[in-house]
């Protein structure tokens, strides 16, 4: 058992002191920052240039247009040359001259571009409002006039259920668990393949088969591996929740996140779930199929290339969900959830959009497990058999000899 231990460990650490596992982790935070650092620019230096300034001879309109809307608002512009001079230097969207002429109030924009719609819809808001107010005082109306011309109709709505918003967090989190899978399974089976295959016909080989069996060496090397993976996982997971902690905190990202909080937490709920456990367990029979094929290899050249098999099962599996994320009661979609190698695609499917029972899950767990087990203890029993054929002979030459060493 302590052998077992000492090959796991001794690959887990050969793996993560490397340099593709530090940009492997780091490349999704590298992004991450390089795109809040941008938008934080962007937002910086562009703050003025979609800003409009309000001008003109009526100093009460100003300052109650520049009460009611202050974000996109050029305070520091007072007078009409200052404001043209800025909208010619690009240094301001345009300005907006408020007056009141015969007891009718008018807005006059001047500007590089058309007023964007939200901007647009909050002037004649701040114009219809502002002229009812100056009709109301020129009218010299009552106070119960005035409460009969204030009343406003009633709109009521009865909503069960924010089904637009549960039916857009089953597609993101639809898209976030396949294509986490895919890119995984993909990283995973190469670089396991290639630490199986790299070590193909050396002499080291045959000296640690006589201190060791082939079984608990091949075991080691999965559990290595699978360290790996579950170091990346929690990684992931504890940098996402810091990074989710930061754009709620965020000036830049705070607005979007309250927002968006009901989307936000239903995918977070989809995707922190039993699915996390399908994206292992998937990892690991994918893990175990790429130790075949890099054991399968003629020789230590070969190594790049014996991951092709697994990366094609895997994309395969990955497109063949496609058509079907809108058909979740084909009988295809029922059969796939509970066949290993691609119920960590199908099955997830289901489990988002409430298409499958507890029982159904476990059924399909269970046949995941068995068929893991199963497989890493054969391909270990063979295993020996496998590394130590260095001729170059065909694919099934090779298998068909390895399974001779079936002991």
């Amino acid at each position: 058992m302590n052998k077992l231990w000492i090959v796991t460990f001794e690959t887990f650490l050969r793996q993560i002191k490397s340099w593709s596992f530090v940009m492997l982790i780091l490349g999704p935070f590298l992004m991450f920052g390089i795109t809040i650092g941008a938008g934080y620019l962007g937002a910086n230096g562009g703050q003025n240039t979609n800003k409009i300034a309000i001008v003109g001879g009526q100093p009460e309109l100003r300052k109650s247009f520049i009460k009611d809307d202050k974000n996109d608002i050029d305070k520091s512009v007072t007078d009409f040359k200052t404001a043209k001079e800025k909208m010619d230097k690009n240094d301001l969207a345009g300005y907006l001259k408020l007056d009141i002429k015969n007891g009718k109030l008018s807005g006059h924009y001047y500007g590089t571009e058309s007023l964007n719609s939200g901007i647009k819809a909050r002037i004649n808001n701040y114009l219809m409002q502002s002229q009812q107010q100056l009709n109301i005082t020129r009218a010299q109306l009552t106070t119960g006039q005035i409460q009969a011309l204030q009343q406003q109709p009633i709109l009521k709505q009865s909503i069960q259920k924010k089904t637009g918003t549960a039916n857009l967090a089953k597609i993101i989190s639809y898209w976030i668990t396949v294509i986490m899978v895919y890119m995984i399974l993909n990283t995973y089976t190469s670089i396991t393949a290639q630490e199986i295959a790299s070590e193909k016909g050396t002499k080291i080989m045959e000296i640690i088969f006589s201190s060791t069996t082939a079984l608990k060496y091949f075991f080691g090397k999965i559990f290595g591996v699978l360290l790996v993976i579950l170091t990346q996982i929690l990684i992931y997971l504890i940098g996402g929740w810091g990074g989710y902690i930061f754009v709620q905190s965020s000036s830049l990202t705070r607005s979007y996140v309250l927002q968006y909080q009901s989307l936000i937490n239903s995918v977070l709920k989809n995707f922190l779930s039993i699915n996390l456990v399908y994206l292992l367990l998937g990892v690991v029979i994918y893990t175990i199929l790429a130790a075949f094929t890099g054991a399968l290899v003629a020789k230590v050249e070969d190594a790049s290339k014996a991951a092709q098999p697994v990366i094609m099962l895997n994309l395969a599996a990955f497109f063949i969900t496609f058509p079907f994320q809108n058909n979740l009661n084909s009988i295809v979609v029922k059969v796939l959830s509970y066949v290993p190698f691609f119920s960590s695609y199908f099955m997830p499917l289901r489990i988002i959009n409430d298409n499958a029972s507890g029982l159904e899950i476990g059924i399909s767990l269970m046949i995941l497990l068995i068929s893991i087990v199963l497989l890493a203890t054969y391909i270990g029993k063979i295993y020996q058999g496998l590394m130590l054929q260095t001729d170059d002979s065909s694919f099934w030459k090779r298998f068909r000899r390895g399974l001779s060493y079936n002991k």
